[in-house]
C-alpha cells in the first residue's frame, strides 16, 4: 500500500523528533510491504522567516492533498514579539481549519514502566490511568472574534466564545463513538452554571445520548474535572469537551502520566486525512542537542497508521517496540527516574539513539 504524508518538521526540536518518526515509518513499510512518500511543508516560525507567513496557502494545499499530516512542533521565543496574526501558532489554527479536523483525541495512559515518574501518589497511579480526551478543535473562543478597543480612556479586550448545535453534535458523536470502543463511559465537561454556550452544550449532549443507549453519559463542570483528574483519574474513560477547556485539561492529563514527551495525539474530521503530532511544544532551549524525547512523535505515527491508514498490526508493532525499549531500561532525560536506586537500573539515551533502539525492536508479530 502507498500513502502520501505531508511532513511539517517545524521549529525547535521539531526536525529532530520528526526525523526519528520517519525512520520508524520507513522500517514499518519495509517490514509490512508499504511505501510511504513524504512531502515537506513549512509551517510556523520557519515559514515566517522564509515567507513572512506562518502557513502560506500553497503549503496548506499540500497538507489537504495528502493522505495525512505529521507535525513536529512550532513556535519559540524568537517569534514571541511578532504581531498576533503572524504568530507561529496562527499557522496551526489555519491548518486545523483548512483540513477541517474538528476532533482532537489525546490519550492519557500511564506506561507501567514509568509509573514512578507520575507526580501522583502511588495509590492513585495503581488504581489506573487510561482515558482519552476528545477536544473540539476548530470552534469556540479560539476561533471567535478577537478585538481590542479604546473604551473610557483604557484598552478593553474582547474574545467571543460561540458554539452552534451542529458543532456540538459532531464532536459529541466522536465522544460517544470513542466510548463505544472503550469502556462505554462518557463524561461531558462544560461550565453550564455560568456560560450559555455550556448550557447549549449540555442540552445537545443529553439529546444525543438517546442515540447511544450503551454509553453512560455523565456531566461535570470543568473546574471539578480539573480537580478530579489529579484526585481520581481512574474514574474517567472518555472525556469530551470544548476547545479551550480541552486544551487545558489535556495538558494537565498528560503530566500525570509522567512526561509530556510520551503523549501522542490525532486530529480528525470528516475524512481519514488526519493531523498527527506529539502534544509537547518546540522546546527551543534543547533544540539541536540530541536530547529530546521522540516517543510522543513516534506514537503519533502509530495513531496515524491505526486511525487514518487502517493498519492496526503496524500500529501495534510500534507500540510493542516502545514498550520493549522501556522494559530494557532505556530512558531519555525527561523520563529518567528521580530515585537513585531506580536510576541505576536505567540507561540514559538521546533522541537519535532512542529512535535507533526502537527500530531494532520493531517486528511484525
Amino acid at each position: 500500500m502507498k500513502k502520501n504524508i505531508a511532513v511539517i518538521r517545524g521549529d525547535g526540536i521539531g526536525p529532530e523528533i520528526v526525523n526519528q518518526a520517519i525512520k520508524v515509518l520507513d522500517k514499518v513499510g519495509e517490514i509490512f510491504g508499504h511505501t510511504f512518500n513524504y512531502t515537506d511543508v513549512d509551517m510556523g516560525g520557519c515559514a515566517i522567516d522564509k515567507y513572512g507567513d506562518p502557513l502560506p496557502q500553497d503549503m496548506l494545499d499540500k497538507c489537504v492533498a495528502s493522505d495525512s499530516v505529521l507535525l513536529g512542533a512550532v513556535g519559540g521565543d524568537k517569534w514571541n514579539n511578532v504581531p498576533g496574526h503572524m504568530r507561529p501558532e496562527k499557522g496551526l489554527l489555519r491548518l486545523r481549519a483548512g483540513m477541517g479536523v474538528y476532533s482532537n483525541n489525546r490519550p492519557a495512559k500511564i506506561w507501567p514502566q514509568l509509573a514512578s515518574a507520575s507526580p501522583l501518589k502511588k495509590s492513585i497511579v495503581d488504581a489506573g490511568i487510561d482515558f482519552i480526551i476528545v477536544r473540539e478543535l476548530i470552534g469556540g473562543i479560539y476561533f471567535g472574534e478577537h478585538k481590542t478597543d479604546d473604551v473610557d480612556g483604557q484598552k478593553q479586550a474582547t474574545d467571543i466564545l460561540t458554539y452552534s448545535e451542529s458543532e456540538i453534535e459532531r464532536i459529541g458523536r466522536i465522544g460517544f463513538e470513542t466510548a463505544q470502543k472503550r469502556g462505554k463511559k462518557l463524561c461531558s465537561v462544560e461550565k453550564s452554571n455560568v456560560l450559555d454556550s455550556s448550557r447549549l452544550w449540555k442540552k445537545v449532549m443529553h439529546h444525543l445520548a438517546q442515540e447511544y443507549p450503551d454509553v453512560t453519559l455523565t456531566d461535570m463542570l470543568v473546574d471539578n474535572c480539573a480537580m478530579q483528574i489529579v484526585k481520581n483519574p481512574s474514574q474517567f474513560d472518555v472525556i469530551v469537551t470544548e476547545n479551550m477547556f480541552g486544551d487545558i485539561l489535556s495538558d494537565e492529563a498528560s503530566m500525570i502520566t509522567g512526561s509530556i514527551g510520551m503523549i501522542p495525539s490525532s486530529s480528525l474530521g470528516k475524512t481519514s486525512c488526519g493531523l498527527y503530532e506529539p502534544i509537547h511544544g518546540s522546546a527551543p532551549d534543547i533544540a539541536g542537542q540530541d536530547v529530546a524525547n521522540p516517543i510522543g512523535t513516534i506514537l503519533s505515527v502509530a495513531m496515524m497508521l491505526r486511525y487514518s491508514f487502517d493498519m492496526p498490526a503496524e500500529a501495534d508493532s510500534i507500540e510493542r517496540a516502545v514498550s520493549k525499549l522501556l522494559d530494557d531500561g532505556y530512558r531519555t532525560a525527561d523520563i529518567m527516574p528521580s530515585d537513585e536506586q531506580e536510576v541505576k537500573k536505567c540507561v540514559k539515551i538521546g533522541c537519535s539513539q532512542c529512535g535507533q533502539l526502537i527500530l531494532q525492536r520493531l517486528t511484525k508479530g
